[in-house]
Order: C-alpha cells, then sequence, then structure tokens
C-alpha cells in the first residue's frame, strides 16, 4: 500500500497522534460532546503550536530562533496561523479578549495564571482535554500541562477568546 494511502491525510494523522498522547480527545468527540463546533482556525492554530514543542524558553523571545516566552508564543502563533496580532505582553492580552467562562473553553482559547504575584502575568493556548501549551520559564521549553495539577488550578485567573474586534487585536496587514 502507498504511504499516502497508508497515513491518511495530515489533519487525520495529527488528530491520532494528539489523542494517542492523551492531549486532546478525538476531535469530533469533543465536539459531540460539547455541542459546540470548533473552527478550523482554532484547530489549525493548536496543530501550529504543537510543532513549537521543545522549542526553549526565552524572555522577550519572539521568535523560534531567538526562543520565546509565554505572550511571545502566543502572540506568534495567532499571528501565523489566525493573521491576528495580540498585544505583547500577558496581561495585555488579557485586556484585549473575552472572558469567557472555564467550562466554555475550546482550543484556540487563552488561559492565564497569575505565576508572578501579579494577574495575568502568565499565558498558554488551550488544546482541549483541561490541557494547555505554553513556553513555561526561563531554562523550560515549549509544553503541554494539565490544568488540573495543583500548581495551575491554584494559579488560574480565567479563559478568554480572541475576537477579532476587540481593543487591541489587528490584522497582521493592520500592523504593517
Amino acid at each position: 500500500m502507498p504511504a499516502l494511502a497508508q497515513h491518511g491525510n495530515s489533519s487525520d494523522d495529527m488528530s491520532i497522534f494528539l489523542q494517542d498522547k492523551g492531549l486532546i480527545g478525538k476531535l469530533g468527540d469533543q465536539v459531540s460532546a460539547a455541542g459546540k463546533v470548533v473552527s478550523d482556525k482554532a484547530s489549525e492554530l493548536v496543530v501550529n503550536a504543537m510543532g513549537f514543542l521543545g522549542v526553549p524558553y526565552k524572555r522577550g523571545g519572539n521568535s523560534f530562533e531567538q526562543g520565546l516566552d509565554c505572550s511571545g508564543f502566543v502572540r506568534l502563533m495567532y499571528e501565523q496561523t489566525v493573521g491576528l496580532v495580540l498585544p505583547r505582553r500577558s496581561a495585555e492580552q488579557a485586556a484585549a479578549t473575552q472572558p469567557i467562562d472555564k467550562s466554555e473553553l475550546q482550543p484556540g482559547d487563552l488561559v492565564f495564571f497569575n505565576t508572578l504575584k501579579s494577574a495575568f502575568s502568565h499565558v498558554g493556548i488551550y488544546v482541549g482535554d483541561n490541557k494547555f501549551i505554553h513556553s513555561p520559564r526561563s531554562g523550560g521549553v515549549i509544553r503541554v500541562e494539565d490544568m488540573r495539577v495543583s500548581y495551575w488550578q491554584t494559579r488560574f485567573d480565567g479563559a478568554r477568546r480572541v475576537d477579532a474586534n476587540a481593543v487591541g487585536v489587528k490584522t497582521a496587514t493592520q500592523q504593517r
């Protein structure tokens, strides 16, 4: 059997990979269970973000080559995948996005934490199944974490959804 026929399309392969790794449930099951439709862009955003697993943290970092901090990672993913430019700092990203209840989280939404004794001092991208991807800290690399771990539970600051019409969010073409 040809390699292409064995593996199907890359979107299905990524869904299977993410499910096998326990990162998200099968996308169709999540959508049915939640009764919501996950947009193609949100799914694309999560798949793109997963491609950055292992990239080193760098304070103030804005690129794959130099490393990324938490807000730089989120900003880069949204600009590359969705074409929206979020503000640079995590607190500014929180202010520029729409608050949602934790129970409404969908892949691609933002999750915020108080990690520096300051509200909204850390941000990640929700990937599903109570997990998020982020650039954690100096010496760390971009990775997936479980929000049910007590460290993250006690520091959870809220969930936000990116809205292109929100204040402070621009399309990549408006930025130029």
